[in-house]
C-alpha cells in the first residue's frame, strides 16, 4: 500500500467522529472538544494505524477520549434534548403536514435514543446511524461481538418501550 497522509486517511471521517461524539456527549460544544482531542491523539498515534479501517480506529479514539474527559459518562443517563437539524433529512416531496409529522417523528426518536443508558445509546448510534458492522462496533467499544448483539437487542427493546405501544405495533406490522 502506498504511503498515505493523515489528511487522506483520517480527515474524511471527521463528520462521523463529530456525529458520534455529539450522540455520546449530548452537546455540540463538548462534542467539538472531544473530536479535537481525538484528532490530536489520532495524529500522534497515526503510525499505529494497522488496518484499512481508519473510521473504526478513529471512532475508537473518539470513544476513549469521551470516557477520558467525562469519566462519569459510563452508565450515565442524562436527559438532555438532542437537536440535530443538520442530520434531519425530510423528504422534500411531502406536503407541509406530512413534513411536520415526519419532523415530529424524528424528534421523538432522537429523544428516545437520548434516554437510553450510554452503553445502549452507543451501540445504537454506531449501528443505525453510522452503519458500522457488529465486528466494527465490537472493535470501537472494546467488547465482544456477542455483547454488541445483546446490547443492540436490549437497546431496541428499550427504544420500543420508550416510544410506546403505537410504535411497537407499527414496527411489528412492517
Amino acid at each position: 500500500m502506498p504511503y498515505q497522509t493523515f489528511e487522506e486517511v483520517v480527515l474524511p471521517h471527521i463528520d462521523a467522529a463529530f456525529n458520534y461524539a455529539r450522540w455520546l456527549t449530548k452537546s455540540d460544544a463538548d462534542a467539538e472538544d472531544v473530536v479535537q482531542d481525538a484528532y490530536v491523539r489520532a495524529l500522534r498515534f497515526f503510525s499505529s494505524l494497522r488496518s484499512e479501517d481508519a473510521r473504526s480506529w478513529l471512532l475508537t479514539i473518539v470513544r476513549n477520549t469521551w470516557y477520558g474527559r467525562f469519566p462519569q459518562a459510563r452508565g450515565a443517563n442524562q436527559t438532555t434534548v438532542y437537536d440535530d437539524i443538520a442530520h434531519d433529512r425530510p423528504d422534500d416531496g411531502l406536503d407541509p403536514e406530512a413534513l411536520v409529522m415526519q419532523q415530529q417523528a424524528v424528534e421523538t426518536v432522537q429523544r428516545a435514543v437520548q434516554e437510553l443508558p450510554a452503553d445502549f445509546r452507543e451501540v445504537i448510534v454506531l449501528r443505525e446511524i453510522e452503519g458500522l458492522s457488529y465486528k466494527e462496533i465490537a472493535a470501537v467499544a472494546g467488547i465482544p461481538i456477542g455483547t454488541v448483539m445483546s446490547r443492540l437487542a436490549r437497546a431496541r427493546e428499550r427504544l420500543l418501550a420508550i416510544l410506546g405501544p403505537s410504535v411497537a405495533r407499527t414496527v411489528e406490522s412492517s
